[in-house]
């Protein structure tokens, strides 16, 4: 439950994410919200209008969230190539957290059916911003396609973060980062 200092809206948007995050879409009912939230459905639908629109600004927050935590971690590892690296060690302190149940973004688009649907293209526009990230860290390479090697790196961190969360593979984040450097190593080899 939220607490009472927050607003209606900001109750509600934690109140959702939690629980989609949690259950899923399909398994998280207006009752529900209202209830966790300790907010009107009244409010819900002055606030967000209905469901979709609650849950699409629910995970635009968590993507804000989500991603100062990932870029603060990856920025604690000194140049491109560590950074890179770092981001399956900091993916790898996530899965051990209690609360870990996979990646919200593709949990969620894999739940609607339309590509235009408003929860797939904030999925879209988490998976960009972490791919501009990982862009960037492999332009400073000055490897020769750093595009190809970004998003086969998106591959692996979005392999990862599946593995971990089906299998409840604690190795997932490591093997990945092993294949990283495989891959690095190629890359940087090819630059020369």
């Amino acid at each position: 439950m939220s607490t009472d200092t927050e607003s209606p809206a900001t109750k509600l948007l934690a109140s959702t994410e939690k629980l989609i995050y949690r259950g899923g879409i399909a398994a998280t009912g207006m009752d529900a919200i209202v209830k966790d939230s300790g907010v009107s459905r009244r409010t819900l639908y002055k606030h967000f209008g209905n469901k979709d629109n609650l849950i699409a600004a629910a995970l635009e927050r968590r993507d804000i969230r989500w991603m100062a935590w990932f870029e603060e971690n990856v920025a604690r590892f000194h140049g491109p190539r560590a950074r890179l690296l770092g981001a399956f060690a900091v993916l790898d302190s996530w899965f051990g957290h209690d609360d870990f149940n996979g990646c919200a973004f593709i949990n969620t688009a894999g739940e609607v059916a339309s590509h235009d649907d408003p929860v797939r293209q904030v999925a879209r526009e988490h998976k960009t911003k972490l791919l501009k990230l990982l862009l960037c860290n492999c332009q400073q390479l000055a490897v020769k396609a750093p595009e190809p090697l970004a998003q086969q790196l998106l591959l692996l961190i979005d392999g990862a973060i599946t593995q971990a969360l089906i299998f409840n593979d604690t190795k997932a984040a490591e093997r990945a980062q092993n294949i990283a450097r495989l891959l690095l190593d190629t890359y940087c080899q090819e630059s020369i």
